[in-house]
């Protein structure tokens, strides 16, 4: 009964990987990939990029421009995230299976989270550039929906696992709907509540930079700009400066946890 078990699992993987490498060359041949050619060029790109893609003298002149647009970037990033983490801890309370209401409320808390989860931030801004143009509108509501739809899921697990024996031990003892929220789903659950927040801070910054691109603002639009236009050396710049922006809110994201969490 075991060997028969193992045997199939066996047969069932060789299946996928045997289909997989079918989707793998149909995909290639489809689209006329030269895969050889494709691996043996990434040295004459490093070698091109060593040579090129590096700040100069001039661009350093620019500086200036790309911190402003960093910044604006960044804050952006932040009061999309936060803003959207409001909504997303009342949605995710009445989704909850431990303070949800239940019935159909719950069902539609869970289905708008579902939608706007499974929506990628790109595709937001996409279907946003018809409302509101290449503005700063565009990103923000962008990173609004795509964080709003998945800090609630993130929230209504943490509810979830944190939260049901203390609510239970509340309600034996008579206590109301808000009380148990205020005073003990909220309370037991802002360590985990806050960690995916700053998850969250952290994505979008690295995400608001592809989005600027689209929606023309941001530090996106000015690397898409001096690129566009050959100036390799600003470009550059552009992308040194957001490494390091990265890095630098990495960090202080780690030392919040740390010492708030």
């Amino acid at each position: 009964m075991q060997a028969n078990f193992f045997a199939r699992k066996r047969r069932n993987s060789f299946i996928y990987y045997v289909l997989l490498i079918l989707a793998t060359v149909a995909a290639i041949t489809i689209t006329d990939y030269n895969v050889v050619k494709g691996f043996t060029s990434i040295p004459k790109a490093a070698e091109w990029a060593f040579q090129n893609f590096y700040p100069n003298e001039k661009a350093m002149k620019k500086l200036p421009a790309i911190m402003d647009s960093l910044i604006e970037t960044v804050l952006v990033s932040i009061a999309a995230t936060t803003v959207a983490s409001i909504f997303a801890l009342l949605f995710a309370i009445l989704g909850s299976n431990t303070t949800g209401v239940g019935g159909v409320v719950s069902l539609i808390s869970r289905s708008i989270a579902t939608l706007f989860r499974n929506i990628d931030v790109a595709a937001w801004s996409m279907i946003l550039l018809f409302s509101f143009g290449q503005s700063v509108m565009t990103g923000y509501f962008a990173l609004f929906f795509g964080s709003f739809g998945f800090l609630t899921r993130a929230f209504i697990e943490s509810i979830d696992e944190v939260s049901n024996s203390s609510v239970e031990a509340l309600r034996a003892t008579g206590a109301s709907y808000f009380s148990i929220i205020f005073q003990s789903v909220i309370p037991s659950s802002i360590p985990q509540l806050l960690s995916w927040i700053l998850f969250m801070v952290e994505t979008n910054i690295r995400q608001a930079t592809l989005i600027g691109i689209l929606t023309g603002t941001g530090i996106g639009f000015l690397f898409s700009l001096y690129y566009k236009s050959l100036n390799y050396s600003s470009a550059s710049l552009v992308v040194l400066v957001i490494v390091a922006a990265i890095m630098l809110i990495e960090a202080i994201s780690n030392y919040v946890r740390r010492v708030i969490l």
